[in-house]
């Protein structure tokens, strides 16, 4: 069964995913926000489901959570504004969370939502690897979801093999071991990084994300991988520009 997600991957090109917080700015913005960045040519979008306590996510994504509770944003009514998402929008989409909203949907009953709707991927930072081999990754396949796992500078081979072993859709590489958005560019570390991941030789693409905001750091970070994840930077651009103006904001990193 091809899934949206591995069939992007297999383009000839650097992929440019976008993350942004689902009822953000607005309640209402979601549906708009996706069918504008697929207009721009971004390849794949992540849509942040808000959690109260967001921990992998720096301030930026975690005010636009906040925001986003407070305007009334529930993971019932995420997938009331996406059930026609699949008439307009052909791009992979992947939901990107924590477990505890899913664990509390039920984990089954949301990952056949996401099928319904034509979600491609899930990525849920704290659902560690060993536990969801063990409980869900049967019930991850049976609906057809990619689960995305992250690793960060500091993760031992041993564990990226095993991560590389348990994907079959793109690794999610994290460029520091900071939370998101901060940073400008990136130094030798950095670097080094990149080049030690690529060097392994790893069966699934990495996308990187954190710290990409421009096309300079768009560029950087897909030197030796596949793609690269911009999320605070996008935000930000909403915050100030509102969700009308996501054209200027892709036009500036492509």
């Amino acid at each position: 069964m091809s899934n949206r997600i591995t069939t992007k991957l297999q383009e000839d090109k650097k992929l440019l995913s976008i993350y942004f917080t689902a009822g953000y700015p607005s309640l209402n913005d979601t549906v708009q926000i996706i069918q504008d960045l697929e207009k721009n040519r971004v390849d794949m979008v992540e849509i942040g489901l808000p959690f109260s306590d967001p921990l992998a996510d720096g301030p930026t994504i975690q005010e636009s959570s906040t925001k986003a509770l407070k305007n009334g944003m529930t993971t019932e009514l995420l997938f009331d504004q996406l059930k026609d998402i699949r008439k307009t929008v052909s791009i992979p989409l992947i939901i990107m969370g924590y477990f505890n909203p899913m664990l509390q949907y039920g984990v089954e009953a949301f990952c056949k939502k996401c099928q319904e709707i034509g979600i491609d991927g899930l990525i849920l930072p704290d659902l560690p690897l060993d536990i969801y081999q063990e409980d869900y990754q049967a019930i991850f396949r049976k609906y057809g979801l990619i689960n995305v796992f992250l690793i960060t500078p500091q993760t031992s081979d041993e564990r990226i093999h095993q991560i590389d072993e348990a994907s079959d859709g793109f690794i999610y590489m994290v460029s520091s071991a900071s939370v998101t958005g901060s940073k400008s560019g990136f130094g030798q570390e950095q670097e080094h990084y990149f080049e030690r991941i690529a060097s392994m030789d790893l069966k699934n693409p990495q996308i990187v994300g954190f710290g990409i905001k421009d096309a300079e750091t768009f560029q950087q970070a897909t030197k030796t991988t596949k793609g690269a994840i911009i999320g605070s930077a996008f935000i930000k651009y909403l915050t100030s520009n509102g969700s009308t103006k996501t054209a200027d904001f892709i036009n500036q990193i492509r």
